[in-house]
């Protein structure tokens, strides 16, 4: 297992090294040793969630706030996204810059999203599984998100607009310059 960290300080991309043979593959998903020594993450996971989506479904971008934040370690099961992570760490170098990658079910690569970051992505192909790990209970009233096409962010979420799912709930989110943390 390999651990990188982003431009976005916190942030890492884990990549496991996996074993192929005839009968499928094997690879460690977590360990907690590796996080450690590898990243300096000392993850105490204590709820994993699971989502399943069709293509052109966008989930976000949400984080938790206060006492609720929660660090997220997150990956594809099966299909692809395209995920994406916001530093709204006020008084951070990066704070408002944004990190994307391809999570897939082939590249297996995980993405470690610290507290303080909000996430979401989109979905690239039909029936995808997406599976995370938190750090923290969700608690509804310490919810929080910012617009997926806020201008200031500049994501590029390299689908088509027209063609994107999205809840209401995540279409009346706030901008991040109006943001509440």
């Amino acid at each position: 297992m390999t651990v990188e960290e982003t431009y976005l300080g916190g942030c890492f991309v884990i990549t496991p090294k996996v074993f192929e043979d005839e009968r499928g593959y094997f690879f460690e998903s977590f360990n907690k040793n590796v996080f450690e020594k590898e990243a300096g993450i000392v993850a105490d996971f204590v709820q994993d969630n699971q989502s399943k989506s069709s293509k052109g479904v966008l989930r976000g971008l949400h984080f938790q706030k206060g006492a609720y934040a929660q660090a997220k370690l997150v990956q594809v099961i099966k299909g692809k996204v395209l995920d994406v992570c916001v530093d709204i760490r006020e008084g951070s170098p990066t704070f408002g810059k944004h990190y994307s990658l391809i999570l897939d079910d082939q590249n297996r690569q995980q993405l470690y999203v610290p507290r303080g970051f909000a996430h979401g992505f989109v979905v690239l192909e039909d029936h995808t599984i997406f599976s995370y790990k938190c750090d923290n209970f969700y608690n509804k009233e310490s919810e929080g998100g910012i617009i997926y096409n806020d201008e200031n962010l500049q994501i590029d979420w390299s689908f088509p607009k027209d063609k994107l799912i999205i809840s209401e709930k995540d279409l009346i989110l706030p901008t991040f310059k109006t943001l509440e943390i």
